[in-house]
């Protein structure tokens, strides 16, 4: 079962990705979490078993485009298909919401993940991300 998340998730849902290596030191995943909740464009779907989140994927958009992260399932259920259901249901948050294209940043020696995105049909776009931390600006 697949639904939305909730504040009494944090915990658990945290856990998992730092479980399958999704979480940087610069990141600070539960508030990443909690700002996914409180956003009106943003979500988090987790995927349940025995009302345990075993699974989740956050899921937003920007005006143009939707974006994934944090797509994250369980290392002992991998290869079961939660991470396709999450994946589908996150595209269906965004139909509807008449997003037209979903994204997703991938490190570029995360292997496994690529491959996973590529069997679900997504391709490498021609563009390259840059950013910086605000905090850092002057």
């Amino acid at each position: 079962m697949i639904d939305d998340a909730t504040p009494d998730d944090a915990a658990a849902v945290v856990a998992l990705w730092h479980a399958c290596a999704l979480t940087r030191p610069w990141n600070d995943p539960a508030a990443d979490f909690a700002r996914a909740l409180a956003g009106e464009s943003s979500t988090i779907l987790v995927a349940r078993h025995d009302g345990i989140p075993v699974g989740s994927v956050m899921v937003g958009q920007d005006g143009h485009r939707g974006w994934v992260y944090y797509l994250a399932v369980r290392p002992a259920l991998q290869g079961q298909g939660i991470g396709t259901a999450l994946f589908h249901a996150a595209e269906h948050w965004l139909c509807a919401r008449s997003v037209p294209k979903v994204q997703l940043m991938v490190r570029e020696d995360n292997a496994g993940a690529l491959a996973f995105y590529r069997r679900l049909g997504l391709e490498r776009q021609a563009v390259v991300v840059l950013g910086r931390f605000l905090g850092d600006a002057t």
